[in-house]
């Protein structure tokens, strides 16, 4: 891992009309429009759904670093997140972000060890820290045969 600070740079490009193309060094140019229900087509990814996805990401790679560390054997994580967005004192922004993880683990896990390291995750997650809406996570744990 490199020293803080890290820097991330995104660029977005537009004419008139149409997409915004988002892009950055090395990854593939993202297209991007408004939300349907901001006025846009609903056929690619928005700037709010690009924000509750990357809550999503984060929280998996959160787990994914913490249970390798943890030296937790595990088969998959699920995460689903809903991004609530409202009206508070006449600014619209992200009020709530609820997290919904299903973990797969092998038969003889810890899975109170499981738990806790889902848990770890969601406290740890440099997204949701970075936002001022509250995260709630609700968890299911489920032993699956190799």
């Amino acid at each position: 891992m490199q020293d803080f600070p890290h820097k991330y740079v995104v660029s977005a490009d537009a004419k008139t009309a149409g997409s915004v193309k988002l892009s950055s060094s090395g990854v593939a140019d993202l297209a991007s429009a408004p939300p349907v229900e901001f006025g846009g087509p609903g056929d690619q990814w928005s700037p709010e759904s690009l924000l509750v996805a990357a809550v999503a990401d984060c929280y998996v790679l959160s787990f994914r670093a913490i249970a390798r560390a943890s030296r937790l054997d595990w088969k998959s994580l699920s995460c689903e997140v809903e991004g609530t967005l409202d009206r508070v004192d006449r600014i619209t922004q992200f009020t709530a972000f609820s997290v919904s993880a299903i973990l797969e683990i092998v038969p003889g896990s810890d899975e109170s060890k499981a738990e806790r390291l889902l848990e770890k995750a969601e406290q740890s997650c440099l997204i949701t820290n970075s936002l001022k809406a509250e995260s709630h996570l609700r968890t299911s744990i489920q032993v699956v045969n190799s």
